[in-house]
């Protein structure tokens, strides 16, 4: 799709939110995590999309899928590249190139339930995110360009997510035996 149709698209979707703003409020798709035994689990969409996950074999995995970790880098680095794309066709600004690279870092112990010596939890999340966005348009300004991916920024709802920390409400149904 072109950058105008995505912009008419997005003008569109502007112009009926304007008149009933509650029709913007949504429920997103769920995603269903199912073990598959050990330390696999396929991850699915409503619409049959599935994706395996594993650990790492330092973890007692096998290795050979992508990590839940890496699962929550590629959700953010892919929302973000998305919006940006949005901002750019809303502004009528044909991209040439954009990448976007969510890296991370962690500490294993976390996960692992460990402390430090001060019996401190070692907090088993990232300490650190970094976004690189590599961007280019002909005839566009760098510094264009960098406003553009800092609105994209400001509207990426993964990124927002994070940011804003959002709630999460944790419901728990065990069987017992």
């Amino acid at each position: 799709m072109a950058a105008t149709d995505i912009s008419a698209a997005l003008q569109r979707a502007q112009t009926v939110l304007r008149r009933r703003p509650e029709i913007g409020l949504h429920d997103d798709a769920s995603a269903s995590a199912r073990w598959s035994g050990n330390t696999r689990i396929v991850t699915s969409h409503a619409n049959g999309t599935e994706m395996p996950t594993d650990l790492a074999t330092e973890l007692g995995g096998t290795g050979d899928q992508v990590s839940p970790g890496w699962l929550f880098r590629a959700g953010l680095a892919a929302c973000t590249a998305t919006v940006v794309a949005m901002v750019a066709a809303e502004q009528q600004i044909e991209l040439e190139s954009l990448e976007v690279l969510a890296s991370s870092r962690s500490d294993t112990r976390g996960v692992l339930g460990m402390e430090e010596d001060d019996g401190t939890p070692v907090p088993a999340g990232p300490s650190y995110l970094q976004m690189l966005v590599r961007i280019s348009a002909h005839g566009v300004s760098a510094t264009r360009l960098y406003e553009l991916v800092h609105e994209a920024y400001r509207r990426s709802p993964v990124a927002c997510a994070l940011k804003g920390g959002a709630p999460i409400a944790l419901v728990i149904e065990a069987n017992a035996d």
